[in-house]
């Protein structure tokens, strides 16, 4: 079995600055870096927090120059990074959430969330999600929160062959038991890793549970976040199983 190292960051939204959590974000980045990191997955729209009545403002294009910093980053530290971010693909289009895949070959990939959470179609239009990624030998199916309460698609990403579910999320303290169970049900009922990037902390008014983890194929738990706070969520396949770590992410 080849080797393979990825991470959930939870990380803290400043509420619409981009240009505060680019920083944040390459600082969770050189931290995964440093740990052997592959793949980092960040939380539902991290790089503008949950904010649905600021998302028509924020909103650029997948492209958009004043990402290029974090693509550059990524590419510089060699992680393949997935961040949140409200999207449109035209100027006229409307609003979606995406989950741009800035590529450790500096490649850039689009996956906007396809199943909305009652009340976000006041700011948002539903997506198309996007193709599988390749990580080492790895097939990655990606997934932002709602997504993943519909059973069909995370059957589809085992349909396509994926190694490993990742979701990028926003949940509560009250959905958390659910929504966990749903996911680590996945896990061991199509035989794939899951992944869930949860927000650190409070967001959009809503309070993140934190918790963020990372469940083998046979749905056992690798790693977890005991809490809420700046994390990286790790672990580590190798030809003896799986390992997890939890690490600390303090300003540089």
């Amino acid at each position: 079995m080849t080797t393979l190292t990825i991470a959930a960051a939870q990380s803290i939204s400043i509420a619409g600055d981009l240009a505060a959590n680019i920083v944040w974000h390459q600082r969770f980045m050189q931290v995964a870096a440093e740990r052997g990191v592959q793949l980092l997955v960040f939380p539902e729209l991290s790089l503008t927090g949950y904010e649905r009545g600021l998302a028509a403002q924020l909103a650029i294009a997948p492209d958009a120059e004043v990402l290029q910093p974090l693509r550059d980053f990524a590419r510089e530290v060699g992680v393949t990074s997935v961040v949140g971010m409200p999207i449109r693909l035209t100027d006229d289009s409307p609003v979606l959430i995406g989950a741009l895949v800035l590529g450790a070959d500096g490649s850039l990939a689009v996956y906007s969330k396809q199943h909305l959470h009652p009340g976000e179609e006041v700011a948002f239009a539903p997506g198309t999600g996007g193709s599988t990624l390749t990580v080492g030998a790895d097939t990655v199916a990606l997934a932002v929160c709602a997504d993943f309460s519909h059973a069909s698609h995370a059957a589809a990403a085992a349909e396509q062959g994926a190694h490993l579910y990742a979701a990028g999320v926003l949940i509560t303290e009250n959905g958390y038991a659910p929504d966990t169970a749903i996911l680590q049900g996945y896990a061991s009922a199509h035989s794939m890793a899951v992944l869930m990037a949860n927000h650190a902390g409070a967001t959009g008014g809503w309070e993140s549970a934190g918790r963020s983890a990372i469940w083998a194929q046979d749905g056992s738990l690798i790693a977890a976040a005991p809490g809420t706070g700046n994390l990286l969520v790790i672990a580590r396949r190798d030809a003896t199983g799986w390992e997890g770590q939890v690490v600390q992410v303090a300003q540089a």
